[in-house]
């Protein structure tokens, strides 16, 4: 009982420390509201807006049918453009796409020729150029289909295939994008709170003076580690119900008392992944700068940023003894696709028991810290 009551008392003086530093304050603030809303809201993943030119050597009714095709909100309303100075719009990057249209293209099409126009793409636009490109040519195929009666002896093939997205089904990119961010600043969180917390009392002496007191290294830790996750759980809960929901618009399916138990027990085992980095830092800077090669690591190859499949059979199996993989891996099932504990148990066993080791590593480095 005298364990548990100096965890408790400890934790109790780590939220009145935090609720003094106000720079964590107002970084936890940010983290969770701004930075969730922003990328989620102005981000587009996917071709939106685009700008387009056509230069029209055909002025024929066939080449304005093709130009009108292309409307808001994919593509700005196609600019008509001179020859002349085709070259001079893709060099300086003015639009994305210029779409030249030969002339005599109508009248080849209907002689029965082959007649080509040519798509100038701005590759330097990455983000629009692929996906881009593909949607013009989809668009002229079909406009050219209809043009040439084709239309509906494509539409009477034997098999037709039929796509319904059964979550977003209006692929709105922000709606996966918010909560990857809650994600990757829990990550963050996680780690920073806990290691500057113990190199601020390294720093300010505090920790000299709880040596001096019948308190273990095991409790000290197991203080920082529940106050700083309970810390960042509220955080989350907050962000996801006033931003993510009511902000955002973004419904989200799952259980959201089962998503934050999964986010406690990840949060065990990143905390004491902050609290190994600050046993292995001097100061509040040099633990700056260890932790990045960690963290970013941790929020590019855990599968929010890429697909996990699309790695290196190797990677994807050094990312299995991350526990960020299989937070982003429950947090995609259970938000999104309404998953129960039958259905996520084995990810929730593989983060427990990484939490485990990553636990007593640290506990054992902050041991030998504390009696050298």
């Amino acid at each position: 009982m005298h364990k548990l009551s100096h965890i408790w008392r400890l934790g109790l003086k780590e939220l009145t420390s935090l609720r003094y530093d106000s720079v964590l304050l107002l970084f936890l603030g940010y983290a969770f509201t701004v930075a969730i809303y922003m990328p989620a809201a102005g981000s587009v993943i996917g071709v939106h807006n685009a700008s387009v030119a056509v230069v029209d050597e055909d002025q024929s009714h066939l080449s304005r049918q093709l130009t009108q095709a292309l409307q808001p909100p994919e593509f700005q309303s196609p600019v008509a453009l001179p020859y002349a100075e085709l070259d001079k719009v893709m060099d300086s990057g003015r639009y994305t796409f210029v779409i030249d249209v030969p002339a005599n293209f109508q009248a080849d099409l209907l002689a029965g020729r082959e007649p080509a126009l040519q798509l100038n793409v701005d590759a330097t636009a990455m983000s629009q150029a692929f996906m881009g490109a593909g949607y013009i040519g989809r668009i002229f195929q079909q406009e050219l289909l209809t043009y040439s009666g084709q239309a509906q002896a494509t539409e009477q093939t034997p098999v037709r295939l039929t796509t319904r997205s059964l979550f977003n089904p209006n692929l709105e990119g922000g709606w996966f994008l918010a909560v990857i961010q809650i994600v990757n600043n829990i990550t963050i969180l996680a780690i920073i709170l806990t290691g500057t917390a113990l190199l601020r009392e390294r720093e300010h002496g505090t920790l000299d003076h709880l040596l001096v007191l019948p308190l273990t290294a095991l409790e000290i830790m197991l203080a920082k580690i529940w106050s700083n996750m309970l810390v960042v759980v509220l955080c989350t809960w907050a962000s996801l119900e006033i931003v993510v929901k009511i902000a955002l618009g973004v419904p989200l399916a799952g259980s959201m008392v089962l998503f934050l138990l999964v986010t406690a027990l990840y949060l065990f085992a990143s905390t004491a992944l902050g609290i190994f980095l600050a046993t292995l830092a001097r100061s509040t800077p040099q633990f700056g700068l260890l932790s990045i090669p960690v963290i970013i690591p941790m929020l590019l190859l855990s599968g929010g940023s890429t697909p996990l499949d699309s790695m290196p059979q190797w990677l994807q199996w050094v990312m299995q003894g991350s526990p960020s993989t299989h937070f982003v891996s429950l947090s995609a099932a259970i938000l999104f696709r309404d998953a129960g504990i039958g259905v996520v148990w084995p990810d929730l066993l593989t983060l427990a028991v990484i939490g485990l080791v990553f636990f007593a590593i640290a506990l054992g480095r902050f041991r030998k810290s504390l009696a050298s």
